[in-house]
């Protein structure tokens, strides 16, 4: 497979589309390059701060990468935004605190309006990053957004788009593509030690429970401004027991699991695999067992990029019956991370280590440098001010392209699965038996849900049909094309309107 350098490739990516934009501050490209430097400090704003006591105890990223921001030297937090008028004001204050004065902002217009702020750090709901990044990029400032880069594949392309348009610098948070293991671990694969790569496994095997059951309309917590909340997707009663967080598993706002961490590991696939184009097609098998609540992404899902000459399955795995430690099951000893097969043997690790194992499972190679996984997120932020800094696209370790690329990917898995119907898992096996990593990967997965209490028998599995992507039309093709092109694109909310970008 021909070498293609990120650099490169950034300078072949071109994205279609009509540019419109509603933030008071439009900057065109001639004006679009500000006066940062490699020795300026570069301003920051953060957007969406995530909920404070959210049952489970998950949630707050954006609260995470205030941290992350402080440890990096020249960049400055200069202002909050945050929907929620309580938890606004509850890291205003942690930061007044420790001797940090910020501006303090409900609506995100708000902050694009300030032109002494650089860049904007979007940690808000999946609903709202396609339009927080490309007003931001029309109002000249650098955008480092968390994953997934979209909400769907259009405007995925959108924020590309954008990025380019405006001269912006645009980093998605992968934090795995700042890893000092990764890069020499794959550089040996590709060299052949250990024969050629057959297929890339991403693993996430995570245990989380139920969003619980509600029959009527949980009422909005009165200090959110639910309407700002929405932004760009339907206003519809919250049927679900709370606001925060739980908004992943549901469609109108979230991605399930394989757009939250499935992205992580389906992105490093791609890396070490050098694909740079959404997969040709794809198929998901999967279901939302046991949890009976509101929730509606899977919470078990098996996805198939099928990527030439190396195909990419990731393994989703949320429900646990019991406590024990390996109730979710492992794969080559690894409950999470990934697994790259080739024909003499395996690497199978994460971002912060791995090794090289021959067929036998006898090691061969330690990758390792130490780092924890806080210290490679401070390096993947550090990596983002860096380049705005420098002004240099091809600097940036997770550029725009890539996490819409990724993104892409567990975009169509979700495609499948929605346009899919639940079938037996003899049928199942029967249509999947012709690829053998597949068919080991459902009964493993099968075998999981059993020791779970899950009888396939008894709840069948969605099985999705494959659905095809042309890169060069950028869009799906053949049978579901038309359905599939129907949920890779919304409507939307005056004023929340995502613009084509042209």
């Amino acid at each position: 497979m021909k070498r293609v350098t990120r650099r490169n490739f950034l300078k072949k990516s071109v994205v279609a589309g009509l540019a419109l934009g509603l933030p008071k501050l439009i900057i065109s490209a001639g004006q679009a390059a500000q006066a940062t430097g490699p020795n300026s400090q570069v301003r920051v704003a953060v957007v969406g701060l995530g909920g404070i006591e959210v049952v489970g105890g998950v949630g707050g990223r954006g609260r995470q990468l205030i941290n992350l921001l402080q440890k990096v030297p020249g960049a400055k937090i200069v202002a909050l935004c945050d929907v929620d008028q309580a938890i606004l004001d509850h890291s205003v204050e942690q930061l007044k605190a420790g001797g940090e004065a910020v501006a303090a902002h409900l609506d995100y217009r708000r902050v694009l309006d300030d032109q002494t702020i650089d860049a904007v750090v979007l940690a808000t709901p999946n609903h709202w990053h396609a339009l927080g990044t490309i007003w931001a990029c029309q109002a000249g400032k650098d955008v480092y957004v968390e994953k997934p880069f979209s909400y769907n594949i259009w405007e995925g392309r959108q924020m590309v788009a954008a990025a380019r348009k405006y001269h912006r610098l645009v980093q998605v948070g992968t934090q795995r593509r700042s890893s000092g293991v990764l890069p020499p671990a794959f550089e040996y694969l590709r060299r052949g030690q250990i024969g050629p790569i057959r297929y890339a496994h991403a693993l996430v095997y995570r245990a989380r429970d139920g969003i619980g059951k509600v029959t009527a309309p949980t009422p909005v917590p009165a200090t959110v401004d639910y309407d700002l909340w929405c932004g760009p997707a339907p206003k519809a009663p919250v049927m679900r027991r709370q606001l925060h967080y739980d908004w992943h598993w549901v469609w109108p706002t979230g991605n399930g699991e394989i757009g939250n961490n499935g992205l992580h590991v389906i992105d490093i696939c791609r890396w070490a695999l050098e694909q740079n184009q959404p997969p040709p097609r794809a198929l998901s098998i999967g279901g939302r067992f046991a949890f009976n609540d509101n929730g509606e992404t899977p919470n078990t899902q098996i996805a198939l990029l099928d990527y030439h000459p190396a195909p990419i399955i990731c393994e989703i795995r949320n429900y646990r019956q019991g406590t024990g430690a390996d109730a979710l099951g492992k794969y080559r000893n690894h409950d999470r991370g990934i697994v790259i097969e080739c024909e003499g043997g395996y690497f199978a690790g994460d971002f912060t280590g791995g090794a090289v194992f021959d067929k036998q499972g006898k090691q061969i190679k330690d990758f390792q440098d130490g780092r924890k996984s806080e210290e490679v997120e401070t390096a993947h932020m550090a990596n983002f001010i860096a380049a705005v800094r420098s002004r240099k696209v091809a600097d940036l370790h997770a550029e725009a392209v890539e996490g819409h690329l990724s993104a892409a990917g567990c975009h169509m898995a979700n495609i499948s699965h929605r346009l899919g119907k639940q079938t037996p898992p003899e049928a199942i096996q029967e249509t999947i038996r012709a690829n053998p990593a597949l068919s080991d990967a459902f009964e493993r997965c099968r075998e999981y849900l059993r020791e779970n209490g899950v009888d396939l028998g008894a709840t069948p599995p969605v099985l999705g049909p494959w659905v095809s992507y042309d890169a060069r039309q950028e869009r799906f093709v053949g049978e579901f094309a038309d359905r599939a092109n129907e949920l890779s694109r919304r409507a939307y909310r005056a004023p929340f309107v995502v613009p084509q970008v042209t």
